[in-house]
């Protein structure tokens, strides 16, 4: 927290996408099993082991953590990283085909706040891990109805090499805002990004999801079950809070 003396006006939110976006796990589990299975592997993601790997941020890095713990031998193989990489980009376009068709949803409430925090003049950005192309296919198509201008900033898995929990993504965001981090309040549904945006310096608001019920969210300012009925005003609020 900094002195209330110190104490700074709400000028942007960042919202996270996967999981706080819009309701994005579940076609990304089915997109890892599709491309396991169109490249010959055996893996298969169910949902109880997703959510454990849900900790490990980034798809390419979360393909890695698993070979290396349940398929040592192949991850051994000379060839192991670049087949990691061509499994992602089939993978990323899978995923996009499913958002395409309409089996994502934009999570309660969304759409909403956005247009509202539009029309009050609060500058809008975005810190995720996951690819460009996959948040550019999101916008188009879940969230077809918010303006394409809304984002500000857009950064990406792309932008940062250490991902969530490591504060990087949020660093990039703030230096192409030109804002310090006690200026915005971030919207996240998980631990890895409480701990991202904390690490920056960033205030933090939980939007919880289906995957992330139960983690510990030490550290942020209010934790929601989803952003239905949230208002500009309440999320002044929640920011005055924390940097007072």
């Amino acid at each position: 927290m900094i002195r209330s003396s110190e104490a700074r006006r709400l000028e942007a939110v960042i919202f996270d996408v996967d999981g706080t976006l819009a309701d994005t796990e579940e076609a990304h589990r089915q997109a890892f099993n599709q491309a396991f299975a169109e490249f010959g592997l055996s893996w298969r993601w169910d949902a109880a082991l997703y959510r454990e790997l849900l900790a490990v941020t980034g798809g390419k890095e979360r393909i890695a953590h698993y070979a290396r713990n349940e398929d040592p031998a192949w991850m051994a193989r000379a060839e192991a990283e670049e087949t990691i990489a061509r499994l992602h980009r089939r993978k990323t376009a899978l995923y996009a085909e499913m958002v395409e068709a309409g089996r994502v949803q934009a999570r309660p409430g969304v759409a909403a706040l956005l247009a509202a925090l539009r029309r009050e003049g609060v500058r809008v950005a975005i810190a995720t891990t996951t690819s460009r192309a996959n948040v550019e296919v999101l916008l188009a198509k879940t969230l077809a109805e918010v303006p394409a201008d809304t984002f500000e900033v857009m950064g990406c898995g792309e932008e940062a090499a250490a991902k969530k929990p490591a504060p990087d993504i949020y660093l990039w965001v703030l230096e192409r805002l030109g804002l310090p981090a006690a200026a915005c309040l971030a919207i996240e549904d998980s631990k890895n990004g409480v701990l991202a945006a904390r690490a920056a310096g960033v205030p933090v608001l939980v939007s919880e999801s289906s995957w992330t019920t139960g983690e510990d969210f030490s550290g942020a300012v209010a934790v929601l079950p989803d952003l239905s009925g949230v208002t500009v005003e309440a999320l002044r609020r929640w920011h005055a809070q924390a940097t007072t």
